[in-house]
């Protein structure tokens, strides 16, 4: 399961339309590790105005990777984020995650080609 879906948020979407704030909360309270990754990356990027900024460090354990991957595999959270955060999200490999100001076409470009993801494999990376 990707979210601990409080009740009343079941409620919500069973009515047909869920508030923004609340389906953040769920998203902040349910993946935790890939919430903060993503909010330091944003704080970064935004405090040197780079194009982006990305993640090389691998989560701490399993269940971090698990995060990681079910934030950045949904549409609807990965929009969510991206929303939230001002940014435009992009994923490598398991773990490199990077915020792009969202005018950096070229740069989000570059980092997202398949060019870019042959030259980010490492043997070590297989089985992650």
């Amino acid at each position: 399961m990707s979210l601990t879906v409080p009740s009343d948020l079941l409620e919500q979407a069973q009515r047909g339309k869920i508030d923004d704030t609340a389906f953040l909360a769920c998203i902040r309270d349910s993946l935790p590790f890939a919430w903060s990754l993503v909010s330091d990356l944003a704080r970064r990027r935004e405090a040197t105005g780079a194009e982006f900024v990305d993640n090389l460090v691998a989560p701490p354990d399993e269940a971090a990777y698990g995060q990681l991957f079910r934030a950045l595999a949904s549409t609807s959270i990965r929009e969510a984020l991206e929303n939230h955060f001002g940014v435009r999200l992009a994923f490598q490999n398991c773990h490199r995650v990077a915020v792009f100001d969202p005018a950096a076409d070229k740069a989000y470009a570059e980092f997202t080609s398949p060019e870019a993801q042959i030259l980010n494999q490492t043997p070590e990376l297989v089985n992650c």
